[in-house]
């Protein structure tokens, strides 16, 4: 199994979403975090002053998927998740020992 972490727009997870949900991949946890990579944030005016937004609001989607689906998953976010300009978002990959379903006890096995 491996544990996909995606960093994206806030307006395309619904779509992302949808995307995995095609692919068999119902399950994802998603977060509001606040960062930069290359962007570096923006100046912007609020009430007459101009001041930096330097941490810019992002999703984070993490979902665990068996070994056959990755490729899939990673696709179905990139494509997704793809604008064309910066700030589109970052995928990370991490292998998963082994999961557990709180409810009954059982290994999970996803």
């Amino acid at each position: 199994m491996k544990l996909i972490k995606a960093i994206v727009r806030p307006n395309r997870v619904d779509a992302i979403k949808d995307a995995l949900s095609n692919n068999g991949i119902s399950g994802m946890t998603v977060t509001e975090v606040r960062g930069h990579g290359r962007q570096r944030g923006h100046s912007t005016v609020y009430r007459g002053s101009e001041y930096e937004v330097s941490l810019l609001p992002k999703m984070e989607i993490e979902v665990v998927v068996p070994d056959d689906l990755v490729d899939d998953a990673i696709g179905s976010i990139m494509d997704t998740a793809r604008t064309g300009e910066m700030g589109d978002g970052r995928v990370f990959v991490m292998p998963v020992e082994r999961g557990y379903i709180i409810r009954t006890g059982e290994k999970d096995t996803v």
